[in-house]
């Protein structure tokens, strides 16, 4: 479902963030109404991974950036379709009461997960990323579908030049506080025709080393609530599409490597976890 975003529209500002392209965050979305889109993903899904359950995932731009109505017919074009869950990709300043409404009301909160973009815990950061919205708003939007008792999965990248280490460990501990049940950890590519693709042509930035993206996963891991589920480690994107990803390495190279050297470190999630509700 091809959407929009505040962040492009000049709600909260032009050209939206400086990773994103005018495919918005996903190399994989198809056109067609949403019904058509799902089955026809889901026989892809089913010949090449044998798949037998399904979550609908509406990702690409702000899933709940649309009139109301269009939201609800949305989620309702979907809803007798075998799915085992609904996931919504949203930003964290768009997480409006009236839209939490209408997804209970068709599909309950257990089998709903909305998924927020935080990217990094520094706002100094999220402003070189033109992300649009600060850290504050991140918690405010987490809380709002916590209460309400939906699931919660945040998005961040690990290898921004433009973040520390405490910067890192300072995510972990915000992605605790709001107890997200899942963590989606990407690093960093370039896709072309965007504002950070013009930026990495500059020399303006230089991507971190692949090791050191490994080791700031490893530590990020080790603040991180032992509970909270890890969706994926990193990222992939089409090499056609980008000028810089994965260090020209596949990615479940990376992924195996990450997990041999916490096993060989004697690293593991949740390590030095500290169970703390809220901020002094």
């Amino acid at each position: 479902m091809k959407g929009s975003c505040p962040n492009r529209d000049g709600t909260k500002g032009r050209g939206g963030c400086i990773f994103c392209g005018e495919e918005g965050g996903s190399f994989e979305w198809t056109y067609g109404g949403v019904r058509e889109q799902f089955r026809e993903n889901k026989e892809r899904m089913k010949k090449r991974y044998h798949a037998e359950g399904f979550i609908a995932y509406f990702q690409n731009f702000t899933g709940t950036y649309l009139p109301l109505e269009e939201f609800e017919r949305n989620l309702r074009a979907i809803r007798d379709e075998d799915i085992v869950a609904v996931s919504i990709s949203t930003r964290p300043d768009c997480v409006e009461k009236e839209y939490l409404d209408v997804a209970e009301s068709i599909f309950g909160t257990e089998r709903v997960s909305f998924e927020l973009g935080l990217q990094s815990a520094s706002d100094e950061t999220l402003a070189i990323l033109n992300r649009g919205h600060t850290v504050e708003e991140f918690i405010d939007g987490a809380r709002r579908i916590k209460d309400r008792g939906f699931r919660l999965s945040t998005h961040m990248i690990l290898d921004l030049p433009w973040d520390t280490d405490e910067d890192i460990v300072e995510g972990a501990h915000l992605l605790n506080e709001v107890s997200s049940d899942e963590v989606k950890i990407h690093n960093l590519y370039v896709p072309k025709r965007t504002k950070l693709a013009e930026m990495y042509r500059d020399e303006i930035f230089e991507p971190i080393s692949m090791q050191a993206f490994m080791t700031r996963v490893m530590l990020f891991l080790e603040h991180l609530s032992p509970d909270m589920v890890i969706g994926r480690l990193l990222g992939r994107a089409p090499e056609k599409d980008v000028l810089f990803a994965n260090w020209n390495r596949s990615w479940y190279f990376i992924r195996d490597e990450i997990v041999r050297q916490m096993k060989e470190q004697n690293k593991r999630q949740g390590r030095l976890f500290e169970d703390k509700k809220g901020r002094e």
